[in-house]
Protein backbone atom coordinates (compact mmCIF):
# COMPACT_ATOMS: atom_id res chain seq x y z
CA UNK A 1 0.00 0.00 0.00
CA UNK A 2 1.42 4.06 -0.91
CA UNK A 3 0.10 6.88 0.46
CA UNK A 4 -2.25 8.82 -1.66
CA UNK A 5 -2.54 12.68 -2.67
CA UNK A 6 -6.15 13.55 -3.81
CA UNK A 7 -5.96 17.03 -5.48
CA UNK A 8 -9.94 16.84 -5.60
CA UNK A 9 -12.72 16.55 -2.49
CA UNK A 10 -15.73 18.36 -2.07
CA UNK A 11 -15.62 17.04 1.73
CA UNK A 12 -17.44 20.36 3.05
CA UNK A 13 -19.71 20.47 0.92
CA UNK A 14 -21.29 16.90 1.17
CA UNK A 15 -21.27 16.92 4.95
CA UNK A 16 -23.52 20.81 4.69
CA UNK A 17 -25.08 20.81 1.58
CA UNK A 18 -25.90 16.73 1.50
CA UNK A 19 -26.12 16.32 5.95
CA UNK A 20 -23.47 13.66 5.52
CA UNK A 21 -21.75 13.13 9.06
CA UNK A 22 -17.92 12.21 7.12
CA UNK A 23 -16.71 11.31 10.59
CA UNK A 24 -19.06 8.16 10.20
CA UNK A 25 -17.78 4.62 8.24
CA UNK A 26 -19.04 4.44 4.69
CA UNK A 27 -21.65 1.64 5.81
CA UNK A 28 -23.31 3.68 8.65
CA UNK A 29 -23.58 7.00 6.07
CA UNK A 30 -24.95 4.04 3.50
CA UNK A 31 -27.51 3.24 6.25
CA UNK A 32 -28.48 6.69 6.70
CA UNK A 33 -29.20 7.83 3.73
CA UNK A 34 -31.31 4.44 2.67
CA UNK A 35 -34.57 4.70 1.47
CA UNK A 36 -33.86 8.20 -0.28
CA UNK A 37 -35.78 9.13 -3.45
CA UNK A 38 -32.12 10.65 -4.92
CA UNK A 39 -30.18 7.94 -7.03
CA UNK A 40 -26.96 9.64 -6.11
CA UNK A 41 -27.55 9.42 -2.04
CA UNK A 42 -26.44 5.88 -0.15
CA UNK A 43 -23.78 5.44 -2.46
CA UNK A 44 -21.15 7.36 -0.79
CA UNK A 45 -17.37 7.00 -1.72
CA UNK A 46 -15.52 8.79 0.86
CA UNK A 47 -15.58 9.41 4.37
CA UNK A 48 -13.08 10.51 7.17
CA UNK A 49 -11.96 7.14 8.60
CA UNK A 50 -12.66 5.64 4.91
CA UNK A 51 -9.26 7.94 4.02
CA UNK A 52 -7.41 6.58 6.51
CA UNK A 53 -8.39 3.50 5.74
CA UNK A 54 -6.64 4.25 1.88
CA UNK A 55 -3.94 6.21 3.45
CA UNK A 56 -5.22 9.45 1.42
CA UNK A 57 -2.85 11.27 3.99
CA UNK A 58 -3.44 14.71 2.16
CA UNK A 59 -6.03 15.69 -0.36
CA UNK A 60 -7.18 19.19 -1.59
CA UNK A 61 -10.38 19.86 0.40
CA UNK A 62 -13.18 22.43 -1.39
CA UNK A 63 -14.70 24.88 -0.68
CA UNK A 64 -18.31 24.51 -3.52
CA UNK A 65 -20.40 27.38 -3.36
CA UNK A 66 -21.97 28.47 -6.77
CA UNK A 67 -23.95 31.16 -8.07
CA UNK A 68 -24.09 30.58 -11.44
CA UNK A 69 -27.70 31.02 -12.25
CA UNK A 70 -28.23 27.55 -13.34
CA UNK A 71 -30.69 26.15 -10.19
CA UNK A 72 -28.89 23.39 -9.26
CA UNK A 73 -30.82 22.26 -6.39
CA UNK A 74 -28.34 22.05 -2.58
CA UNK A 75 -25.90 23.66 -5.11
CA UNK A 76 -26.53 27.15 -6.52
CA UNK A 77 -27.60 30.17 -4.77
CA UNK A 78 -29.82 32.94 -5.49
CA UNK A 79 -27.37 35.50 -5.08
CA UNK A 80 -23.29 35.73 -4.79
CA UNK A 81 -23.64 36.95 -1.55
CA UNK A 82 -25.50 33.81 -0.09
CA UNK A 83 -22.67 31.76 -2.06
CA UNK A 84 -20.38 33.67 0.31
CA UNK A 85 -22.46 32.35 3.38
CA UNK A 86 -22.35 29.20 2.77
CA UNK A 87 -18.45 29.40 2.22
CA UNK A 88 -18.48 30.54 5.30
CA UNK A 89 -20.42 27.67 6.64
CA UNK A 90 -18.21 25.28 4.79
CA UNK A 91 -14.74 27.29 5.94
CA UNK A 92 -16.24 26.57 9.87
CA UNK A 93 -16.41 22.77 9.13
CA UNK A 94 -12.89 22.41 7.86
CA UNK A 95 -12.17 24.35 11.14
CA UNK A 96 -13.87 21.88 13.38
CA UNK A 97 -12.03 19.46 12.12
CA UNK A 98 -9.16 20.81 12.61
CA UNK A 99 -10.01 21.67 16.25
CA UNK A 100 -10.82 18.17 17.06
CA UNK A 101 -7.94 17.03 15.42
CA UNK A 102 -9.55 14.96 12.87
CA UNK A 103 -8.00 16.96 9.72
CA UNK A 104 -5.08 19.59 9.05
CA UNK A 105 -4.94 22.16 7.33
CA UNK A 106 -1.94 22.70 5.25
CA UNK A 107 -0.75 25.96 4.51
CA UNK A 108 3.07 26.18 3.84
CA UNK A 109 5.60 24.09 3.08
CA UNK A 110 6.97 23.36 6.51
CA UNK A 111 4.07 22.02 7.75
CA UNK A 112 3.50 19.99 4.42
CA UNK A 113 6.97 18.56 5.49
CA UNK A 114 6.19 17.73 9.10
CA UNK A 115 2.69 16.23 8.50
CA UNK A 116 3.84 13.99 5.82
CA UNK A 117 7.20 12.99 7.98
CA UNK A 118 4.56 12.48 10.49
CA UNK A 119 3.12 9.47 8.47
CA UNK A 120 6.12 7.95 7.36
CA UNK A 121 7.48 8.22 10.71
CA UNK A 122 4.44 6.37 12.33
CA UNK A 123 3.61 2.63 12.22
CA UNK A 124 0.17 1.93 10.24
CA UNK A 125 -1.21 1.26 13.87
CA UNK A 126 -0.50 4.26 14.89
CA UNK A 127 -1.30 6.48 11.78
CA UNK A 128 -5.14 5.29 12.21
CA UNK A 129 -5.29 8.18 15.07
CA UNK A 130 -3.01 10.73 12.98
CA UNK A 131 -4.66 13.90 11.60
CA UNK A 132 -5.79 13.98 7.62
CA UNK A 133 -3.67 16.89 5.54
CA UNK A 134 -5.88 18.95 3.55
CA UNK A 135 -4.96 21.99 1.32
CA UNK A 136 -7.86 24.31 1.33
CA UNK A 137 -9.30 24.59 -2.57
CA UNK A 138 -12.02 26.65 -3.78
CA UNK A 139 -14.20 25.53 -6.83
CA UNK A 140 -15.33 28.53 -8.87
CA UNK A 141 -14.59 31.75 -7.14
CA UNK A 142 -18.16 32.74 -6.90
CA UNK A 143 -17.47 33.06 -2.89
CA UNK A 144 -14.65 35.92 -3.97
CA UNK A 145 -17.55 38.79 -4.10
CA UNK A 146 -14.49 41.24 -5.48
CA UNK A 147 -11.05 40.37 -6.10
CA UNK A 148 -10.16 42.81 -2.85
CA UNK A 149 -11.22 40.21 -1.14
CA UNK A 150 -8.71 37.81 -2.34
CA UNK A 151 -5.61 38.47 0.30
CA UNK A 152 -8.81 37.86 3.07
CA UNK A 153 -9.21 34.58 1.72
CA UNK A 154 -5.67 33.96 1.73
CA UNK A 155 -5.25 34.51 5.60
CA UNK A 156 -8.15 32.27 6.01
CA UNK A 157 -5.93 29.56 4.57
CA UNK A 158 -7.40 29.21 0.74
CA UNK A 159 -4.23 28.27 -1.05
CA UNK A 160 -5.74 26.99 -4.89
CA UNK A 161 -8.61 28.50 -6.85
CA UNK A 162 -10.78 27.94 -9.69
CA UNK A 163 -11.87 31.21 -11.19
CA UNK A 164 -15.24 29.29 -12.45
CA UNK A 165 -17.12 25.90 -12.16
CA UNK A 166 -20.29 25.37 -14.69
CA UNK A 167 -21.68 28.33 -16.93
CA UNK A 168 -20.43 31.90 -17.06
CA UNK A 169 -19.84 33.85 -13.70
CA UNK A 170 -18.53 37.69 -12.83
CA UNK A 171 -14.80 35.99 -13.47
CA UNK A 172 -14.98 33.92 -16.51
CA UNK A 173 -16.70 31.20 -18.55
CA UNK A 174 -16.55 27.94 -17.75
CA UNK A 175 -17.77 24.24 -18.33
CA UNK A 176 -20.83 24.02 -21.05
CA UNK A 177 -20.00 27.58 -22.09
CA UNK A 178 -17.79 29.21 -24.71
CA UNK A 179 -15.67 32.55 -24.06
CA UNK A 180 -12.98 33.48 -21.95
CA UNK A 181 -11.91 36.05 -18.76
CA UNK A 182 -13.94 38.81 -17.80
CA UNK A 183 -11.97 42.14 -16.92
CA UNK A 184 -12.81 41.11 -13.28
CA UNK A 185 -11.45 37.49 -14.06
CA UNK A 186 -8.28 39.55 -14.92
CA UNK A 187 -8.27 41.31 -11.70
CA UNK A 188 -8.71 38.22 -9.78
CA UNK A 189 -5.66 36.42 -11.79
CA UNK A 190 -3.89 39.25 -10.56
CA UNK A 191 -4.71 39.33 -7.27
CA UNK A 192 -4.24 35.57 -7.10
CA UNK A 193 -0.56 36.24 -7.88
CA UNK A 194 0.30 39.45 -5.54
CA UNK A 195 -0.42 36.57 -2.38
CA UNK A 196 1.06 33.54 -4.41
CA UNK A 197 -1.87 31.46 -4.69
CA UNK A 198 -2.32 28.74 -7.18
CA UNK A 199 -4.30 28.69 -9.96
CA UNK A 200 -6.40 25.77 -10.97
CA UNK A 201 -7.68 25.67 -14.75
CA UNK A 202 -10.22 22.83 -14.27
CA UNK A 203 -13.64 23.79 -15.50
CA UNK A 204 -12.20 26.32 -17.36
CA UNK A 205 -13.78 26.75 -21.05
CA UNK A 206 -11.33 26.51 -23.85
CA UNK A 207 -10.78 30.26 -24.69
CA UNK A 208 -10.39 31.08 -20.93
CA UNK A 209 -7.99 28.75 -20.41
CA UNK A 210 -5.81 29.86 -22.84
CA UNK A 211 -6.14 33.10 -21.59
CA UNK A 212 -5.75 32.87 -18.15
CA UNK A 213 -2.78 30.71 -18.60
CA UNK A 214 -1.11 34.42 -20.21
CA UNK A 215 -2.21 36.16 -17.96
CA UNK A 216 -1.16 34.36 -14.95
CA UNK A 217 2.36 33.74 -13.74
CA UNK A 218 2.24 32.13 -10.76
CA UNK A 219 2.24 28.20 -10.11
CA UNK A 220 -0.78 26.14 -12.15
CA UNK A 221 -2.28 22.97 -11.86
CA UNK A 222 -5.24 20.89 -13.32
CA UNK A 223 -6.53 19.12 -9.88
CA UNK A 224 -9.48 16.33 -11.85
CA UNK A 225 -9.01 16.58 -15.55
CA UNK A 226 -9.12 13.87 -18.11
CA UNK A 227 -7.70 13.61 -21.57
CA UNK A 228 -10.13 15.02 -24.55
CA UNK A 229 -8.15 12.66 -26.77
CA UNK A 230 -9.52 9.42 -25.06
CA UNK A 231 -12.98 10.90 -24.23
CA UNK A 232 -14.31 14.27 -25.92
CA UNK A 233 -15.88 16.95 -24.40
CA UNK A 234 -14.92 20.54 -23.33
CA UNK A 235 -14.54 19.29 -20.20
CA UNK A 236 -11.21 17.38 -20.94
CA UNK A 237 -8.42 18.71 -21.50
CA UNK A 238 -6.27 18.79 -25.48
CA UNK A 239 -3.01 17.22 -26.18
CA UNK A 240 -2.29 21.43 -26.37
CA UNK A 241 -3.52 22.20 -23.37
CA UNK A 242 -1.88 19.27 -21.60
CA UNK A 243 1.40 20.31 -23.15
CA UNK A 244 1.07 23.94 -22.08
CA UNK A 245 0.07 22.69 -19.16
CA UNK A 246 3.66 20.39 -18.89
CA UNK A 247 5.37 23.19 -20.23
CA UNK A 248 4.31 25.21 -16.92
CA UNK A 249 5.72 22.40 -14.31
CA UNK A 250 2.22 21.72 -13.61
CA UNK A 251 0.42 18.67 -12.28
CA UNK A 252 -2.82 16.59 -13.32
CA UNK A 253 -5.26 14.69 -11.46
CA UNK A 254 -7.14 12.45 -12.98
CA UNK A 255 -10.99 11.95 -11.83
CA UNK A 256 -13.38 8.91 -11.37
CA UNK A 257 -16.25 10.04 -12.70
CA UNK A 258 -17.94 7.67 -15.19
CA UNK A 259 -18.96 10.25 -17.57
CA UNK A 260 -15.20 11.71 -18.03
CA UNK A 261 -14.17 8.07 -18.38
CA UNK A 262 -15.97 6.48 -20.93
CA UNK A 263 -17.22 8.27 -24.80
CA UNK A 264 -20.92 8.48 -25.09
CA UNK A 265 -21.74 8.13 -21.39
CA UNK A 266 -25.72 8.62 -20.76
CA UNK A 267 -26.14 8.41 -17.06
CA UNK A 268 -28.63 6.03 -16.01
CA UNK A 269 -28.37 4.10 -19.05
CA UNK A 270 -24.80 3.23 -19.63
CA UNK A 271 -23.70 -0.10 -17.95
CA UNK A 272 -21.19 0.13 -14.77
CA UNK A 273 -19.48 -2.37 -16.29
CA UNK A 274 -18.38 -0.93 -18.92
CA UNK A 275 -15.76 1.57 -16.97
CA UNK A 276 -13.34 0.39 -14.75
CA UNK A 277 -10.21 1.92 -12.68
CA UNK A 278 -8.10 0.82 -15.87
CA UNK A 279 -9.59 3.73 -17.67
CA UNK A 280 -8.31 5.89 -15.00
CA UNK A 281 -4.92 4.49 -15.76
CA UNK A 282 -5.63 5.46 -19.50
CA UNK A 283 -5.97 9.17 -18.56
CA UNK A 284 -3.22 8.74 -16.44
CA UNK A 285 -0.72 7.21 -19.12
CA UNK A 286 -1.91 9.67 -21.77
CA UNK A 287 -0.51 12.44 -19.71
CA UNK A 288 2.90 10.15 -19.08
CA UNK A 289 3.12 9.74 -23.05
CA UNK A 290 2.58 13.25 -24.29
CA UNK A 291 5.42 14.18 -21.20
CA UNK A 292 7.49 11.79 -21.59
CA UNK A 293 7.79 10.82 -17.74
CA UNK A 294 5.78 10.40 -15.06
CA UNK A 295 6.47 13.68 -13.38
CA UNK A 296 2.69 15.45 -14.18
CA UNK A 297 0.17 12.76 -14.05
CA UNK A 298 -1.66 12.15 -10.16
CA UNK A 299 -4.97 11.66 -8.54
CA UNK A 300 -7.94 14.36 -8.72
CA UNK A 301 -10.49 11.67 -7.52
CA UNK A 302 -13.23 14.19 -7.65
CA UNK A 303 -14.90 10.78 -5.91
CA UNK A 304 -18.97 11.94 -4.23
CA UNK A 305 -18.28 15.34 -6.33
CA UNK A 306 -22.40 15.06 -6.91
CA UNK A 307 -22.06 11.37 -6.85
CA UNK A 308 -21.53 8.11 -5.63
CA UNK A 309 -21.04 4.77 -7.03
CA UNK A 310 -23.77 4.24 -9.22
CA UNK A 311 -21.13 6.84 -11.60
CA UNK A 312 -18.01 5.36 -10.24
CA UNK A 313 -15.48 2.62 -11.95
CA UNK A 314 -17.43 -0.80 -11.50
CA UNK A 315 -14.04 -1.66 -9.00
CA UNK A 316 -14.27 1.27 -6.70
CA UNK A 317 -16.67 0.82 -4.29
CA UNK A 318 -14.72 3.17 -1.87
CA UNK A 319 -11.80 6.29 -1.57
CA UNK A 320 -9.67 2.90 -0.58
CA UNK A 321 -9.82 1.44 -3.91
CA UNK A 322 -8.02 4.04 -5.30
CA UNK A 323 -5.31 1.79 -3.63
CA UNK A 324 -5.64 -0.65 -6.88
CA UNK A 325 -4.21 1.96 -9.45
CA UNK A 326 -0.53 1.17 -8.16
CA UNK A 327 -0.81 -2.53 -9.54
CA UNK A 328 -2.81 -1.47 -12.95
CA UNK A 329 -0.14 0.93 -13.49
CA UNK A 330 2.78 -1.58 -12.31
CA UNK A 331 1.12 -3.72 -15.18
CA UNK A 332 1.61 -1.22 -17.81
CA UNK A 333 5.50 -0.83 -17.04
CA UNK A 334 5.56 2.06 -14.97
CA UNK A 335 8.77 1.65 -12.12
CA UNK A 336 8.04 1.49 -8.64
CA UNK A 337 9.45 5.08 -8.27
CA UNK A 338 6.80 6.05 -11.22
CA UNK A 339 3.83 4.46 -8.93
CA UNK A 340 5.08 6.44 -6.04
CA UNK A 341 4.79 9.68 -8.06
CA UNK A 342 1.49 9.09 -9.44
CA UNK A 343 0.00 8.54 -6.42
CA UNK A 344 1.45 10.78 -3.78
CA UNK A 345 4.72 12.12 -4.61
CA UNK A 346 3.83 14.36 -8.06
CA UNK A 347 1.40 16.46 -6.14
CA UNK A 348 4.10 16.50 -3.07
CA UNK A 349 6.56 17.75 -5.07
CA UNK A 350 4.59 20.78 -6.59
CA UNK A 351 3.04 21.72 -3.10
CA UNK A 352 6.59 22.02 -1.75
CA UNK A 353 7.76 24.22 -4.53
CA UNK A 354 4.35 26.12 -4.82
CA UNK A 355 3.25 26.41 -1.17
CA UNK A 356 5.07 29.50 0.92
CA UNK A 357 7.76 29.28 3.13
Amino acid sequence: MVFIIDSHLDLAWNALNWNRDLTLSIAEIRRSEAGMTDPRRGHNTVSLPEMHKGEVIVCLATILSRSSGQGVPLLDFRSRELAWAMSQGQLAFYRLMESTRRMRMIKDRRTLTAHVEEWIDAGRDRRAGAPLGFILAMEGADPILSPRDVAQWWAAGLRVLEPVHYGVTAYAHGTGSAGGLTPQGRDLLMAMAECGMVLDVTHLADEAFSQALTAFRGRVLASHHNCRALVPGQRQLTDEQIRALIGRRAVIGAACDAWMLHPDYVPSQTPRSLIGLDAVVDHIDHVCQLAGNARHAAIGSDLDGGFGTEQSPRDLDTIADLQKIPALLSKRGYSASDVEGVMWRNWFEFFYDALPE
